[in-house]
């Protein structure tokens, strides 16, 4: 265990510092609160990508209680930071949805460049890794090299892949795809998805179509609709979340490059505005840094020293 809160520590190195160090400079630069420690706590709570609404909360929050508790010591207001993020986090958290028995369906949705793929491959390495019967499928028909890429990946984790030529149907492909996944057996099928937002109408009519033919084929179905987010992308992941959760639904958060960005205060805001549960966090390329999110792991790195 310590090793994992060591391998999350380093992840989230750059948000601990664009985000605690900041605040722990404010701290000991005040000996007591007041209203211009508060306006600064606010914008530091901003420029970690918490988000406008959620910022403004969470600093009206902890300046009420600093008062009804009579709290003036500017290092006590750390601490009531750290709890009011933790609730926020902990109060929608959630694990994955696995099917009450046969084939569970994931369908990945996400925009070009969150890493979809990628984590298409990690859950399948992972889950093969559990001893579970796992089939990926090529749905984003979009682009050739996503095929490839994740063809790559089955023959990595070692599960077979269906996929058509470039250019068909993606509906198509997961109709395929489920019919082979319950003829064969599988546990888990996981279902890429194109993430073109340039042609956003079209893509979330594609996306809805390719939903509408998995629980067609299998009325439980997809027990999840992930959303890969690149948590560098900070405020505009909200937005994608918005707009896809909008098209399909979306039952949980995938947010990965944690490693790469200051920004990893985006999460906070997923949760506050959105009510989604973030499900996975990606802090590295290793198949074992994708990893479940655990609301209590991550406020105490975020806060710890």
């Amino acid at each position: 265990m310590a090793g994992l809160f060591a391998r999350l520590k380093e992840g989230l190195a750059k948000t601990r510092e664009n985000l605690m160090d900041k605040i722990t400079e404010l701290v000991t630069g005040h000996g007591e609160v007041d209203d211009d420690f508060f306006d600064q706590l606010e914008e530091i709570l901003l420029q970690a990508d918490i988000g406008v609404s959620t910022a403004v909360m969470l600093t009206d929050r902890v300046r009420r209680r600093a008062r009804s508790e009579k709290i003036r010591e500017a290092l006590a207001v750390r601490k009531m930071l750290k709890e009011e993020i933790t609730s926020i986090l902990v109060g929608n958290q959630a694990p994955i949805v696995w099917a009450d028995h046969g084939l569970t369906v994931m369908l990945i949705v996400g925009v070009n460049g969150a890493g979809k793929t990628t984590t298409l491959g990690k859950l399948a390495a992972r889950f093969k890794g559990e001893g579970k019967r796992v089939m990926l499928a090529a749905g984003d028909t979009f682009r050739a090299a996503a095929i490839e890429q994740l063809e790559t990946w089955g023959r990595r984790a070692g599960v077979p892949v269906i996929k058509h030529k470039e250019g068909a149907d993606p509906a198509a492909v997961a109709y395929d795809a489920v019919q082979s996944a319950l003829a064969r057996g599988m546990d888990v099928l996981l279902i890429d998805t194109a993430g073109r937002l340039q042609t956003k109408v079209n893509l979330m009519e594609e996306i809805k179509k390719v939903h509408r033919v998995i629980q067609r084929e299998l009325a439980t179905a997809p027990h999840e609709v992930l959303l890969v987010l690149d948590a560098t992308t900070g405020q505009n992941a909200i937005s994608q979340a918005k707009l896809f959760t909008q098209a399909v639904g979306v039952t949980g958060i995938v947010l990965t490059k944690l490693d790469g960005t200051a920004k990893g205060g985006v999460i906070i805001g997923i949760k506050q505005e959105l009510g989604l549960p973030v499900k996975l966090v990606g802090v590295g390329e290793r198949i074992e840094d994708l990893r479940d999110f655990d609301a209590t792991e991550f406020a105490d790195v975020l806060f710890s020293d």
